[in-house]
């Protein structure tokens, strides 16, 4: 049974920086590309970040280059997501995602499995 857990989010002002980890277990970890999404209220889900299994490959949204870096550590199973310099417009429900593939994918239906959520809040 794939499991993936989501932990980091809370309440950071404008400006400030979070770390997300995301946990997974269930599945050859390696052998997933990784992805993060967000969805705040009454939007959509969207892409965030995705990094290859080999940690060779990383994309970013626009909105958030420069200012989010992923990245992973497979021997512990884990990838993170280090926010700095954040906006109120990056307020949302923060998911980790697994795809079994090579190339990062962007697209939400991509992935395979999902872990619950964290949220994110950012006071102005």
């Amino acid at each position: 049974q794939v499991q993936l857990v989501e932990s980091g989010g809370g309440l950071v002002q404008a400006g400030g920086s979070l770390r997300l980890s995301c946990a997974g277990s269930g599945l050859t970890f390696g052998s997933y590309v990784m992805g993060w999404f967000r969805q705040a209220p009454g939007k959509e889900r969207e892409f965030v970040a995705a990094v290859s299994g080999n940690g060779g490959t990383r994309y970013y949204a626009d909105s958030v280059k420069g200012r989010f870096t992923m990245s992973r550590d497979n021997a512990k199973r884990t990838v993170y997501l280090q926010m700095s310099s954040l906006k109120p417009e990056d307020a949302a429900v923060y998911y980790c995602a697994a795809d079994q593939a090579v190339v990062p994918k962007i697209t939400p239906h991509n992935y395979d499995f999902w872990g619950q959520g964290t949220q994110v809040t950012v006071s102005s």
